[in-house]
C-alpha cells in the first residue's frame, strides 16, 4: 500500500483492532463469507475533535504493557525490538523526512501498573535511543498519554458502543465463565464465550441490573466467516470467525480492558501503522503483550518503516482509519522453542548493567529477521535509518545467540571515537574502584592497550585489574610455565636485576616504545636469545603472567602505573619496585630452577 513520510512515531500501546471495525460481507466462490477491515470502521456517534493528520503524514504505535512484572523491557520472545528502534530511529527513519515519536502509558490495571513500572520503560527507550517528542513528560496535542488519565473517553466510546448495539451487557458468573471452558476443551472446541447473554430480552437485562448483578462490556463478533487482514510483513491472512468469540471490552469493576483501551488510542491519536508480534495476528482483540525486548523490536522497525518508504500518496481520513499491520515473529532460543529468562534472556535495563552498548542492541536486534541483502553485519544508527525496507523482514523466527550479540557489542565498543570509548571506561575504572580520576593520560593509553580485549564495558574491570596484579609465583608453578622455568630463567632473571638496578630499565621505558624496543634488542644481544624465548621470561618476571596485551605497552603502562598516583590503593596494584624485590625474595628452588653459576646463584640473585 502506499504510505507518506512518517512525521509522528507514536510509541503508544495498541491490541484489538477489531472492535473499532464494522466487517464488510463478501462471498468467494466457493460460498464463504469474507469480512474484510474497511477504511472507515463504524461510527459510535462521537464527532472527532482532533485535528486531521496533513495528507501524506503517518504515525506509529508499539505495544507495550506496565502490568507485567519486572517493568522493564525484556529480550524474550519477539522479535520487535530492533525494528523498534531503526523503527524508532530508523523502518529506521531516515532522516530526509521529518518525524516525531509519542510514547504512550498503558494503565489499564491500576493495581500493577506503577511510576515505576513506568519510569523503568521510559528509561529503557530513552537508554537505547528511542526518545519521543510526543507523550509522558513531553506532553503534545493527543494527550494525555497515560491510559489512566483517559478512563472517561473509553467509558464514552463504550457507552456509544452499547447504544449502537455493538456491545451487550454479560452477567456471567466467574464460575459459569469457567464451566463453558471446560464444556469447550470436552468437545474439542474453541474455549470462547458462547454468547449467553447477547440475545437478552430486555426484561432480562433490567431483572439483573435490579439485582446488582456485575456485568461486563462484550463486543458483538459475527459467528460465521472468515476474516482477511492484509499484514506488510505476511500478505493476506485470515481465519474463521467462530473461533473468536464475544470479547469484553469493559471490566465488571468499570475499568477497560487493554485492547480496547489502545484501540480507541489507535483512533484518537491519528496512529497509521502498527507493528507488533506474530501470535497477536490470531488473537486480534485479546492477547496482551509484556513489554519486553520484543517491544524494542517493534519500536525499532516502526521507526526504520515510515520515514523512508512512506509516500506522499498516503490518504488520510478524518474518521476513524485502521492502521496498516506489520506482524514479526517470536525471538526463538537455540533450541528453537520461545526465548524466556531460563535461555538467559534478561531485560534492556539488565543489559545495560552487563555491558552493554544501546548502539550495539539496536544493531544486533535490527538484524533479527532483516538484512540488506549483503554479508554486511555491523551497522550504524544511519545505516539502518538508510538501508531498512519492511520488504526485507522475515516471517520465520530469529534465534537469539547471545555470543553474537556479545561479539557485535566489541565491534561497536571499539568503534567508538577515542575519546568517548575513554571516557566510558575511566568512568567505569573509576566506579569500580580501580582508579581515583576517570580522565587524564593514564586512562586514554590504557583504553588504547587494552580495547581489543574488551566486548562489554563491565570486561574492562578484568582487564585493568589483570593488567595491575603481579601473580608471578602461581605461573611460575603452573605446567604451562615449566618450559620457560626450564630455560635459564634465572639468568635472565639475575641480567634484568642488574638492569633495573643500574637505571638502564627505567631509563628506557621513560623514554617508551622506541627506548623499549632498543633496550629489548640490546638485552636480547647481551644474552644471545630472540624470539619466544626472549620475549615469554620477560613478560613472565615483568607482569608475572604468559599472556597478555602488546607486552612493550603493558610494562610501559605498568610503569607510568606506579608513578602517575591514578591507581586506587583497592587496585591490589604492584609496582616496578614490588616485582623486583619479589624477584630478589622468591624461593627459586622451589620451581626447581636451574642455576648457571654455581650454588651461591641464589645469593647474588638476593643481593
Amino acid at each position: 500500500m502506499a504510505r507518506g513520510p512518517l512525521e509522528s512515531l507514536r510509541c503508544i500501546d495498541h491490541e484489538s483492532q477489531l472492535a473499532r471495525f464494522c466487517p464488510s460481507f463478501s462471498h468467494s466462490p466457493s460460498g464463504d463469507v469474507y469480512y474484510s477491515i474497511p477504511a472507515s470502521p463504524f461510527s459510535v456517534g462521537i464527532s472527532p475533535c482532533w485535528p486531521p493528520l496533513p495528507p501524506g503524514l503517518s504515525m506509529a504505535r508499539f505495544e507495550s504493557d506496565l502490568r507485567r512484572l519486572p517493568p522493564e523491557i525484556y529480550t524474550s520472545g519477539e522479535r520487535e525490538p530492533p525494528f523498534l528502534t531503526t523503527y524508532s530511529q530508523g523502518e529506521s527513519f531516515p532522516h530526509e523526512y521529518s518525524y516525531s515519536t509519542i510514547s504512550g502509558a498503558p494503565h489499564t490495571d491500576l493495581e500493577r501498573s506503577t511510576k515505576e513500572s513506568e519510569e523503568a520503560m521510559l528509561n529503557d527507550l530513552m537508554w537505547l535511543g528511542l526518545d519521543w517528542d510526543e507523550g509522558p513528560g513531553v506532553g503534545g496535542e493527543y494527550g494525555p498519554y497515560r491510559q489512566s488519565e483517559r478512563t472517561s473517553l473509553y467509558k464514552q466510546y463504550a457507552e456509544n458502543l452499547l447504544n449502537s448495539g455493538h456491545v451487550y451487557r454479560c452477567f456471567c458468573s466467574n464460575e459459569e465463565l469457567e464451566k463453558m471452558k471446560e464444556r469447550a476443551q470436552q468437545l474439542l472446541l474453541p474455549p470462547v464465550y458462547t454468547g449467553k447473554w447477547a440475545t437478552a430480552s430486555d426484561r432480562e437485562i433490567q431483572e439483573e441490573l435490579g439485582k446488582m448483578t456485575p456485568y461486563t462490556y462484550r463486543f458483538r463478533v459475527p459467528k460465521e466467516g472468515i476474516l482477511k487482514i492484509n499484514d506488510l510483513i505476511r500478505g493476506e491472512v485470515s481465519w474463521s470467525l467462530d473461533t473468536l468469540g464475544d470479547f469484553v471490552i469493559l471490566r465488571s469493576n468499570g475499568q477497560p480492558v487493554y485492547n480496547f483501551c489502545v484501540t480507541v488510542d489507535d483512533a484518537t491519536m491519528r496512529v497509521s501503522h502498527v507493528i507488533r508480534l506474530k501470535y497477536g495476528f490470531r488473537a486480534y482483540m485479546f492477547i496482551m503483550f509484556s513489554l519486553e525486548l520484543r517491544n524494542i523490536f517493534q519500536i525499532l522497525y516502526g521507526k526504520l518503516l515510515f520515514t523512508r518508504h512512506c509516500s506522499s500518496k498516503f490518504s488520510v481520513a478524518l474518521g476513524f482509519t485502521m492502521p496498516s499491520f506489520a506482524h514479526v515473529s517470536l525471538i526463538l532460543a537455540p533450541d528453537r522453542s520461545k526465548l524466556s529468562k531460563r535461555h538467559g534472556a534478561t531485560s534492556v535495563g539488565q543489559f545495560r548493567v552487563m555491558g552493554y552498548l544501546p548502539k550495539a542492541m539496536v544493531n544486533y536486534l535490527a538484524l533479527l529477521g532483516w538484512g540488506d541483502g549483503t554479508d554486511n553485519e555491523f551497522f550504524t544508527m544511519d545505516q539502518l535509518v538508510e538501508k531498512f525496507s519492511i520488504s526485507r523482514v522475515n516471517k520465520s523466527g530469529a534465534v537469539f545467540d547471545s555470543t553474537k550479540l556479545r561479539w557485535m557489542n566489541g565491534q561497536h565498543l571499539r568503534a567508538l571515537p577515542s575519546e568517548e570509548l575513554s571516557q566510558i571506561l575511566g568512568e567505569r575504572w573509576k566506579s569500580m574502584g580501580l582508579l581515583v580520576d576517570s580522565g587524564g593520560m593514564f586512562v586514554k593509553e590504557a583504553t588504547e592497550l587494552l580495547k581489543d580485549g574488551i566486548d562489554l564495558v563491565t570486561d574492562a574491570d578484568a582487564v585493568l585489574s589483570n593488567l595491575l596484579s603481579y601473580p608471578l609465583e602461581s605461573t611460575l608453578a603452573s605446567a604451562e610455565c615449566k618450559p620457560v622455568v626450564e630455560d635459564k630463567l634465572f639468568d635472565l632473571a639475575t641480567s634484568l636485576l642488574s638492569a633495573y638496578d643500574s637505571g638502564e630499565l627505567l631509563e628506557a621505558l621513560k623514554a617508551g616504545p622506541i627506548g623499549w624496543q632498543n633496550w629489548v634488542k640490546n638485552f636480547g644481544k647481551q644474552l644471545k636469545r630472540k624470539g619466544k624465548s626472549l620475549f615469554m621470561p620477560l613478560r613472565l618476571l615483568l607482569t608475572g603472567k604468559l599472556h597478555g596485551p602488546e607486552m612493550g605497552g603493558s610494562i610501559i603502562l605498568i610503569y607510568k602505573a606506579g608513578i602517575c598516583g591514578v591507581i586506587s590503593p583497592q587496585a591490589s596494584f604492584k609496582t616496578l619496585d614490588e616485582r623486583f624485590k619479589m624477584l630478589r625474595e622468591i624461593a627459586w628452588e622451589a620451581y626447581n630452577v636451574e642455576k648457571q653459576s654455581g650454588a651461591d646463584s641464589v645469593a647474588t640473585l638476593s643481593h
